[in-house]
């Protein structure tokens, strides 16, 4: 058999691959976050509008400005979701200096389940037993990655942390649900409409720190501005089309397992045995809803 050279553009262009490499580079969110230092409201204005300088330049390069890719429909809702997006991403970071990277990050991906709860509660989309099921699973997964003990159940900054995170999973299925709903605009145009709409939205909360901010943090603001944001979204906006279910069900917890990894191997945090059963029930449970699994064997076809 002969061999086959790949360019990097040729590997790249395979979705799983792409998918994959998105989800890595979220793993990497709370490095850019704890370094930067900053506040999190500024940090994400920083991270918007650097997202939006290069996805701009990125657009205007690939001729995608044109009024053609951007029908009233689909910016209205890429306006909505583009605001759901800046709440997920303040919350997100909120929680991050409450409770820490791989808590935050495990809590944070019960948002499959809240996707099939507002789906059903606002679209008055239907919800099988052995989804049902699966959600249940999901949300006891849930109770074990939260790691209450009793200390942790008398500090008000831990349970403000966790409510944070629910909120940005919250936030992040009314941006799932919404997206769903843009058809033919480019996956580009979507994560620019978001940074533009977060630089917008954080700007009134913009104050620079009295010491000013050190050459060292604006390194790190416009690598998140650039590698978590600007290529790991428009990534996944990209090769999500081009996806079975299965695939991104499963790739998906490459985000969750890299943060786990950053945060021990760069932080020396170390999650628990029951958090950890938290994060494998958790799994267990959306790749349960993604792949169908029948958690009620006699209810096959529920």
């Amino acid at each position: 058999m002969i061999a086959r050279n790949h360019s990097p553009e040729q590997i790249m262009s395979n979705p799983a691959v792409s998918f994959a490499a998105a989800m890595l580079m979220l793993g990497t969110l709370g490095i850019f976050f704890h370094e930067a230092a900053l506040a999190p409201v500024m940090t994400v204005f920083f991270r918007c509008a650097f997202g939006a300088a290069i996805l701009l330049v990125y657009c205007a390069y690939k001729g995608m400005l044109k009024r053609s890719n951007v029908s009233p429909k689909n910016l209205m809702l890429a306006l909505g979701s583009g605001i759901l997006m800046c709440v997920n991403w303040v919350m997100f970071f909120e929680a991050i200096a409450r409770v820490g990277i791989s808590v935050t990050t495990i809590v944070y991906h019960v948002q499959p389940f809240l996707v099939l709860i507002v789906g059903s509660l606002l679209l008055k989309e239907s919800v099988s037993a052995n989804n049902i099921g699966w959600v249940v699973v999901g949300f006891a997964g849930l109770v074990l990655a939260c790691g209450l003990r009793t200390d942790m159940a008398l500090s008000s900054t831990y349970l403000i942390g966790i409510a944070c995170t629910l909120g940005a999973a919250v936030a992040y299925a009314g941006v799932t649900l919404t997206t769903r709903a843009i058809r033919g605009m480019p996956p580009h145009l979507t994560a620019l409409t978001h940074c533009l709409t977060g630089t917008v939205l954080t700007a009134g909360f913009f104050s620079m720190p009295a010491g000013g901010i050190a050459a060292a943090q604006w390194g790190w603001l416009a690598g998140l501005g650039l590698i978590p944001t600007a290529l790991a979204y428009v990534m996944v906006y990209g090769a999500t089309p081009r996806m079975n279910t299965a695939v991104i069900a499963v790739l998906t917890f490459l985000y969750p397992a890299a943060a786990l990894v950053v945060d021990f191997v760069v932080y020396g945090h170390a999650i628990g045995a029951l958090q950890l059963a938290g994060f494998a029930l958790i799994a267990s449970a959306t790749l349960g809803v993604n792949l169908q699994w029948h958690f009620f064997p006699s209810l096959k076809g529920a």
